[in-house]
């Protein structure tokens, strides 16, 4: 089953918060005492700031005595925050891109949760990394021998690298509609009969309000692609954060990059899949061998 996450559903509730005017020790205490690692400014019910434990090392790094300090003094006052509504793909953006490590979640002008980059982690423990080889790949040259069994008309594939294995900077996509008949022959050789996939009238009744394909089936384009990379590939293994859905009818697009040599023949790769309006679906990272094609092929 594949559905945006709300920051919602993993947002940290209640916030500990503490006053401008309380002194910088005791948020220090708090922090220690209560094993946590930001405390949430407020100031007559409003969200002013934060402080953190980082804030806290570099002032008295720099001042040496803080006795005198307030946390009005040490917390960060640019306040960068998220709405429970949102999905966590959007929580990770902010983050990142305001150097962040702590996201307050305010609805309706009062504070209602926190979450972190280690809550994230949990769901995208990826996502940073697959973005940044996706938006960076290299010009490597086409590579058009399929070291597969046979092609179909309706399927596309590019792959780049070089024709005796891969290498760092290789990468391949590979494009399929994922039709009627895909999902019932899925159903039945997997077992996974789920009416939401299967039987329209249950369907409509769910939050997405239609069938949709087997967050797996989707996933397999992954498989597809890196099958089309020079050599025999063999996964060992693959971690995958589901983004949204895939009607079906639709087609989608795997695409997969070469970002990490780990041993002679294993590396790892970005993966991911889009639909058809070039929206992801599925991020991920995958860890494979790829061993040459053997003599008897």
């Amino acid at each position: 089953m594949l559905v945006p996450l709300p920051v919602r559903d993993i947002m940290r509730t209640p916030v500990k918060t503490i006053s401008p005017d309380a002194p910088v020790i005791e948020a220090a205490q708090r922090l220690r005492d209560e094993d946590i690692g930001s405390l949430v400014v407020e100031d007559d019910g409003s969200c002013v700031g934060i402080i953190t434990e980082g804030d806290i090392v570099a002032v008295t790094a720099a001042e040496g005595d803080t006795r005198a300090l307030s946390v009005g003094d040490v917390m960060a006052e640019t306040l960068v925050t998220v709405t429970p509504d949102v999905d966590i793909e959007t929580a990770v953006d902010r983050l990142r891109t305001n150097n962040i490590k702590k996201l307050p979640v305010v609805e309706d002008g009062s504070l209602v949760g926190i979450v972190t980059t280690t809550d994230l982690s949990d769901y995208i423990p990826h996502l940073s990394r697959a973005r940044r080889a996706f938006d960076d790949q290299s010009q490597r040259k086409q590579f058009t021998r399929p070291d597969t069994l046979y092609e179909n008309e309706d399927w596309t594939f590019e792959s780049y690298g070089t024709a005796d294995g891969i290498d760092v900077g290789d990468h391949v996509q590979f494009s399929k509609t994922i039709s009627q008949a895909d999902v019932k022959a899925f159903a039945e050789a997997s077992g996974d009969t789920n009416r939401l996939h299967l039987d329209a009238a249950f369907a409509d009744g769910t939050r997405f309000g239609r069938r949709i394909v087997h967050g797996t089936l989707v996933s397999g384009i992954i498989s597809a692609a890196l099958a089309r990379l020079p050599g025999l590939t063999i996964y060992l293994s693959q971690e995958l954060s589901y983004q949204g859905p895939v009607d079906i009818g639709e087609e989608v697009t795997a695409r997969c990059e070469v970002v990490e040599r780990i041993q002679d023949n294993r590396f790892r790769l970005a993966t991911a899949v889009d639909d058809s309006e070039g929206n992801c679906v599925i991020e991920g990272d995958a860890v494979v061998i790829s061993d040459p094609i053997p003599d008897t092929a």
